[in-house]
């Protein structure tokens, strides 16, 4: 059975595209079929900026799902959340049109990583946070964290919501921010570690690390992530 990863950050900023870009150039040069989706994009119009940058990550990576609007099925103008977002536009995010093309996507590849907008807890709409989605589709976790100052706050609330609901989560990526000073990065580190056992999730975190503005990507090894067991 194909595989679908959403991949959630614990703040709006934190490196969520670049971490599903990484994780898919990964992926793929394993030898794994692997596609992304912006799950709802903002701020945009017409396209994914997003998509367009995990494209770049994977060169030589072309879907015909992109071509049928598969991987940005819910794109809007105004950078806010998607329900104050849809508001702007006279609309409401459709949530059974995400559904079905994170299906069509998954139907189609060994795995979906579909890149999440903001925090867990972002609204959709106005019944429906983010989380909450997920959770009803069943789909797996990838967390994505930082160590800037306020980071180890947002990451346990963010562990918290998921066990609440029962979902699983393949691990946490750690990555480099320009804020973070070393002490505080390498604390939250252990504390997120810590929190990741005490609420019954195996302790599997993959650091990514400073990535220079003229590049070239890093190849970093998310195989943890993907291991058969891999949940607690």
């Amino acid at each position: 059975m194909n595989s679908i990863y959403a991949i959630a950050g614990i703040d709006t900023g934190i490196g969520k595209t670049v971490v599903t870009g990484l994780i898919a150039r990964h992926l793929r040069a394993s030898g794994r079929d692997a596609i992304t989706v912006k799950m709802v994009q903002t701020g945009n119009s017409g396209q994914s900026e997003d998509i367009a940058e995990h494209r770049r990550m994977c060169p030589g990576a072309v879907f015909r799902e992109d071509a049928l609007g598969l991987t940005a099925p819910q794109i809007f103008k105004y950078p806010s959340s998607p329900k104050l977002a849809a508001e702007l536009e006279g609309r409401r995010v459709d949530l059974e049109c995400i559904s079905r093309a994170v299906k069509a996507c998954s139907e189609a590849h060994e795995i979906t990583l579909v890149e999440m907008a903001g925090g867990l807890c972002v609204p959709l709409d106005g019944e429906t946070l983010s989380v909450d989605f997920v959770a009803r589709e069943g789909w797996s976790v990838i967390l994505v964290t930082c160590g800037r100052l306020g980071a180890i706050n947002h990451a346990l609330l963010s562990l918290e919501a998921l066990r609440s609901r029962g979902m699983k989560l393949a691990g946490v990526v750690h990555d480099w921010h320009p804020d973070a000073s070393e002490p505080i990065d390498g604390d939250t580190v252990e504390t997120i570690g810590k929190y990741l056992e005490k609420y019954g999730f195996l302790r599997n975190i993959v650091k990514v690390p400073h990535i220079a503005g003229d590049r070239p990507w890093p190849d970093i090894d998310f195989s943890a992530l993907f291991q058969s067991g891999n949940w607690a």
